[in-house]
């Protein structure tokens, strides 16, 4: 294969994976249309009961669902780039699991930095721009200062993510747990017929502050429940020793 070949076959899924991503972004509600009865029940209940879990158990379970995450973030990723080649999209995700495991912290670090960029833009997209006909035409029409805000919260959410990593660990799977809530929820809801996402788009301000209360909820216990199960396992290890010390003693005192 020529150079020009590879180079058009890479720009060509380069392009596919662009305009699927904007598709996903501006016609959320055609998209999920498209989708069978049955991966709409079965992917909402799944959704929802992963995002129960990440929601409330995130931190203590930080190392098998950074290995999800991973294999999720690099199969997407693999299966759009490479033109929707379901071999190296699972070759991709093995992958992703492997960077995630090796580099957890600054994975983690990533995902916050995302979710600090989605809702960012989110917000700011909303208040500057509206109700905008396209994802290109709401970048376009945002002004300067709304990157700049939008940058800074990525620049501090990666800065936290260093110095504080157990925090912003829990706020990270608590805003992402929330996140699978609501996509559960829009699923099983667009299985009875209804637009969740118009109706969540009417009431922007509600459900944003609906949002950051289950976020805020979710991290609160998870720091307090981690730490609540860190306290009684190094209670238990320290009855074990002890427990240990005074079986050995008789013995001790039989030998002298």
């Amino acid at each position: 294969m020529s150079n020009s070949s590879r180079t058009g076959s890479g720009r060509y899924s380069y392009d596919l994976y662009e305009d699927t991503m904007i598709e996903i972004f501006e016609n959320p509600e055609q998209m999920i249309s498209e989708l069978s009865p049955a991966f709409l029940v079965g992917g909402g209940i799944g959704t929802v009961l992963a995002g129960l879990f990440t929601w409330l158990g995130g931190l203590g379970f930080r190392k098998y669902l950074v290995a999800i995450a991973g294999a999720f973030a690099g199969g997407i990723s693999g299966f759009f780039i490479t033109g929707r080649n379901t071999v190296l999209a699972f070759v991709s995700a093995g992958g992703g699991v492997v960077i995630a495991l090796v580099l957890e912290k600054i994975f983690i670090t990533v995902m916050a930095a995302v979710l600090a960029a989605v809702l960012g833009f989110a917000v700011m997209g909303r208040i500057c721009v509206g109700q905008a006909d396209s994802l290109k035409q709401a970048c376009s029409q945002m002004p300067v200062y709304s990157w700049a805000i939008i940058a800074a919260l990525v620049i501090i959410s990666i800065a936290a993510g260093f110095f504080f990593r157990r925090l912003i660990s829990a706020l990270c799977f608590a805003a992402f747990g929330t996140m699978l809530l609501f996509a559960g929820m829009i699923l099983l809801l667009s299985y009875k017929g209804t637009e969740p996402i118009s109706y969540i788009s009417e009431k922007a301000s509600f459900y944003g502050m609906v949002f950051a209360a289950m976020t805020a909820f979710g991290t609160i216990e998870q720091l307090l429940l981690c730490r609540f199960a860190k306290a009684k396992a190094k209670r238990e290890e320290k009855a074990g020793k002890s427990q240990q010390k005074v079986e050995k003693r008789p013995s001790d005192w039989r030998r002298e």
